[in-house]
């Protein structure tokens, strides 16, 4: 079966973005994590890593001294990820600047892994990316349909805290996000996640039938 249709899933802080692509992984989804992508890039990328010190400083390079193969010690340098946040999410002005860095870059990949997915003999009948700025690095364009994942701010804020974040980080986080109602207007499906796991198993199930007829 080819694959039919390039989804991106999106959604608030905590709603169950996460959850939603691993059901769907399970139900026959390919998925891909723009999270993920960020990681790999700053670890792979030079380019773009160049460009992120020139921005930020040489103050977000992390180095470590590791042994190689010939027991040399070697200086192994790259960006530390959490230096990078401590940075931009202070400095709205540097964060918007770093975004306008890495957001392209991450749709090139995205779009490189579907069409590579494209290509096998047996692809997954869905692709989906997991994407949490989805509609404020204006990212819909790349593809055919959008699910915005939302839940009770309440709710969100408890399992965020629940994994060991704490209350300034959830708030920094979502000023720098589109109010969930945003997110709603602007998706082409909605799921709520306020009730149980298998509430969510069950309706995630119903959309991917429909994705796919």
């Amino acid at each position: 079966m080819l694959i039919s249709r390039k989804v991106a899933i999106t959604g608030g802080l905590s709603c169950g973005k996460s959850s939603v692509c691993r059901i769907l992984k399970d139900l026959g989804a390919y998925v891909v994590s723009a999270d993920n992508i960020v990681h790999q890039l700053l670890s792979s990328d030079a380019n773009l890593g160049q460009k992120i010190v020139q921005l930020l400083g040489q103050e977000v390079i992390l180095e470590t001294a590791v042994q190689d193969d010939s027991n040399r010690i070697i200086v192994d340098r790259k960006l530390d990820r959490s230096k990078i946040a401590q940075i931009v999410f202070h400095n709205l002005k540097l964060l918007k600047a770093l975004e306008e860095l890495v957001h392209p870059a991450v749709y090139r990949e995205i779009n490189k892994e579907y069409q590579r997915q494209k290509q096998l003999k047996n692809p997954s009948p869905l692709f989906v990316a997991e994407v949490p700025l989805l509609f404020e690095s204006e990212g819909q364009k790349y593809f055919d349909k959008t699910i915005a994942v939302i839940a009770h701010d309440e709710i969100c804020r408890s399992r965020f805290l629940a994994m060991g974040h704490n209350e300034e980080d959830f708030n920094n986080r979502m000023a720098n996000q589109l109010p969930l109602s945003q997110k709603t207007l602007h998706a082409d499906y909605v799921i709520n996640n306020n009730g149980t796991l298998l509430d969510l198993q069950k309706t995630t199930r119903e959309l991917y039938k429909n994705l796919l007829s």
